[in-house]
């Protein structure tokens, strides 16, 4: 299982998953936005933008993911993604689950002056709503809990193909 863990983050089709599937996910958060009429709060703004990095991951590792480099530019990418989607999602979860004045989530992004997101795309980065808020919510979870699911479900993957991909023949062979 191991070589085979190696040898799928070698092709393609992994990486072109790995893509496909965040981009799932953002499409489905503009679905909502725009379709069912939730508004973002910054949280999901931000846990967008680790999806986002899904996304750039996939495609650094697409250039060629038989060279290292390549293969592991994306595997770097991804895990820290995934990591800092998650930490955000269970940020965001402590902030639905326990609202309080003191525990809130600000209004305003912080993006660097060179990239303020929320001005050039609004439609896509621009927070409408307080991260305490409760909008939507299926078999009793709400939005935030269901990324903390999708986010360690990433991270369990990843911890397995990154784990395949550090051991070496030698430890396999013996």
């Amino acid at each position: 299982m191991v070589v085979w863990l190696r040898s799928i983050t070698q092709a393609r089709l992994t990486w072109v998953l790995l893509g496909v599937s965040a981009v799932f996910l953002e499409v489905c958060a503009l679905l909502f936005q725009h379709g069912l009429g939730l508004r973002p709060c910054l949280m999901c703004i931000y846990e967008r933008i680790a999806v986002i990095g899904l996304i750039v991951s996939s495609v650094v590792a697409l250039i060629d993911p038989s060279k290292r480099i390549w293969r592991w530019s994306g595997l770097i990418m991804w895990g820290l993604c995934i990591y800092r989607g998650l930490q955000l999602s269970l940020r965001h979860v402590d902030y639905l689950l326990h609202p309080s004045p003191f525990n809130t989530c600000s209004l305003f992004p912080d993006f660097p002056s060179w990239l303020p997101l929320d001005v050039w795309f609004p439609w896509w980065f621009k927070p409408l709503a307080e991260c305490s808020e409760r909008q939507w919510s299926m078999l009793g979870w709400e939005l935030p809990q269901w990324l903390v699911l999708i986010f360690s479900l990433y991270l369990l993957v990843w911890l397995m193909v990154i784990t395949a991909n550090l051991l070496t023949h030698r430890y396999l062979t013996d």
